[in-house]
């Protein structure tokens, strides 16, 4: 805080009332007394708004030091000619209480305008934060802050500026989730501070995710319907819903998880649209547990599989999903799963088209792939038009097989994009996971184990029959690493 203390602005006046009495004493000695209306003898020091900075006289037939007429001091007076108040009218020696109308120098709105620019009378805010509750560039008292919390955000009318509210070095986390405290009317720029490490509301979502896939048997490039482990498209609704029930409990009890992933293609919904309304049932079991669900799409088998082979199907398929669950601020939307057919430019470019085709998504829940199979998101991460969507990255020990090879090949692939970076799939060995992991967690971000129930590869298994149904873990080591990674 650079505001004023109270020492300082008694000093001031004191030093006022001194220098007064000293011209008023050196008055006397020219062609004026202090017969009438002298300092102080009618009309006191002050008379009608006459606030001394310092030094000045009474603002109505002071002392003259060299006849001037109107009672001001014609040199040193802190009063402008006319008398009365200050020469801007407030309470600072430094020009009153604002320099530009009450907001900060860098953007701390407050709930009444009433910060200065360099420091103002006591109780003043200054120009790195917001009066309380305010949203700032740096973090106000008691709204944004350095770090963010999941309360106090940026709201779905005002969002986060250019310049101000969720900035490069402060942020609100959580913000106004169900609207979309960041979003593309409004929210972070093309030069916004959600690119980086910045705590904002990106990063919240992201560090929100403690999250597993929860996978077909046969892997998500399928030519027909998605069935994840346990399902099955001969289950109704209630079927699967009862099934969901039981295998989310599981994935929040033993695994730890608050969050699921989950593909979906064209067959699963457009083509098989009985299957889809039974299919429902798994999000809106995980929505009735508070779990947040990524609807991931995966292209269909074959050489599609890295692109949608009809968007006017695509985006059918999507309108779906989208009509259903975009007033639910649980749902996040992964425009597409590993792209590897399409090259970088042209799949943001199909991202940034997904955007216009559902303009009543909040970007905050929409997630835009990496390069190719997730790869890497740093041409991702610079591209302005989706500068305040969320990114997926995929690695695997491939990418490094002990914990520092891992930890740096993250670091590499993410560039300084990783707030708004969940890791939606990685697996490996023990070294690798101990890299990645440390560094996730170093990062504050969020992530999706591949798999929870991906036949005898997830980290849990499913046991019993029908809709009774309980998980058990296969690896205590591997589940104890990626919790590790999960930020609090």
């Amino acid at each position: 805080m650079t505001s004023l203390p109270q020492d300082s602005i008694r000093l001031t006046l004191l030093t006022g009332f001194s220098l007064a009495l000293a011209l008023g004493a050196c008055s006397s000695n020219g062609t004026s007394a202090t017969g009438s209306g002298g300092s102080p003898g009618s009309g006191g020091v002050v008379e009608s708004g006459g606030t001394m900075s310092a030094g000045g006289t009474v603002p109505t037939g002071g002392s003259q030091s060299t006849g001037n007429s109107g009672g001001t001091v014609a040199s040193g007076g802190s009063i402008q000619t006319s008398g009365g108040a200050t020469s801007a009218g407030g309470t600072t020696s430094a020009g009153g209480a604002t320099r530009s109308g009450g907001s900060s120098a860098t953007g701390g709105a407050t709930a009444a305008g009433g910060t200065v620019a360099t420091g103002g009378a006591s109780g003043g805010t200054t120009a790195t934060g917001g009066s309380t509750g305010g949203i700032s560039a740096r973090g106000g008292a008691a709204g944004s802050t350095a770090t963010g919390g999941r309360t106090g955000g940026s709201t779905a009318a005002g969002g986060s500026t250019a310049t101000g509210g969720v900035s490069a070095a402060g942020g609100n986390t959580g913000g106004a989730r169900p609207t979309g405290g960041t979003t593309g009317a409004g929210g972070a720029t093309a030069s916004g501070g959600i690119t980086t490490g910045d705590g904002g509301i990106l990063a919240a979502e992201s560090a929100s995710f403690h999250c597993f896939n929860w996978a077909d048997p046969g892997d998500n490039f399928q030519s027909g319907p998605l069935k994840p482990t346990g399902l099955s498209t001969s289950d109704s609704y209630d079927t699967v819903l009862a099934k969901a029930n039981a295998i989310l409990s599981g994935f929040q009890t033993v695994l730890g998880a608050n969050s699921i992933r989950i593909p979906i293609n064209e067959a699963t919904i457009v083509t098989n649209p009985t299957w889809w309304a039974a299919y429902k049932g798994v999000i809106d079991a995980a929505i009735s547990k508070n779990m947040n669900v990524m609807v991931a799409y995966w292209g269909q088998a074959g050489n599609n599989g890295g692109k949608p082979a009809d968007t006017t199907v695509f985006y059918s398929m999507w309108k779906s999903v989208v009509d259903e669950y975009v007033t639910n601020d649980l749902v996040y939307f992964d425009i597409m799963n590993e792209p590897w057919a399409l090259s970088p430019t042209a799949f943001i470019t199909l991202a940034v088209q997904w955007l216009a085709q559902f303009p009543n998504v909040p970007h905050n829940r929409v997630v835009v792939a990496g390069n190719y199979n997730d790869n890497d998101v740093n041409q991702q991460g610079k591209d302005s038009r989706i500068a305040d969507c969320l990114l997926s990255l995929h690695i695997y020990d491939s990418s490094g097989t002990t914990a520092d090879t891992a930890s740096a090949a993250l670091k590499t692939h993410l560039g300084p994009y990783y707030s708004r970076t969940i890791v939606t799939e990685y697996v490996g060995n023990a070294g690798f996971m101990q890299g990645v992991t440390t560094q996730m967690k170093a990062y504050g971000m969020g992530s999706c184990y591949w798999a929870g129930l991906e036949g005898t590869g997830g980290i849990a298994k499913i046991n019993g029959t029908g809709t009774n149904l309980t998980l058990t873990v296969n690896n205590a080591s591997t589940l104890t690493l990626i919790q590790s990674g999960w930020s609090p």
